[in-house]
């Protein structure tokens, strides 16, 4: 993944990243939140991935149950916030991608590898 800072004002910084491919998103996202000391900060992303699984709150249960998407996906839109968790930054995110016959999935975003490109900003 490579960053850049695109601006600060009042105390603030955002940043454009972009993640490879076979870079594991919500792992190296968090890592960026951590050596930046990002406490709390929204993103936007768009790219495609390898692969990813969606989760779906279920609450009955107060888990996710996750959904394996096991082939390349385009992501159309990923949305999501980093806060300030007991043990570090946290990320809740959410994401829709669509398979190649245009079919769209979504849900919150557990883990996703991608390929050949994410673009996040991250504010």
């Amino acid at each position: 993944m490579k960053a850049r800072t695109l601006g600060s004002a009042a105390g603030t910084a955002s940043f454009a990243l972009v993640f490879d491919s076979g870079d594991e998103v919500t792992k190296e996202l968090l890592a960026f939140a951590r050596s930046h000391s990002i406490d709390a900060a929204s993103f936007t992303g768009i790219g495609a991935f390898q692969q990813v699984t969606l989760g779906y709150f279920e609450m009955d249960k107060r888990d996710y149950k996750k959904i394996p998407v096991n082939e390349q996906v385009e992501v159309v839109s990923l949305v999501g916030n980093i806060a300030q968790g007991d043990d570090g930054p946290k990320l809740h995110a959410h994401v829709v991608v669509a398979k190649s016959d245009g079919v769209a999935l979504g849900g919150h975003l557990i883990d996703a590898r991608v390929r050949p490109t994410l673009e996040i900003v991250l504010v």
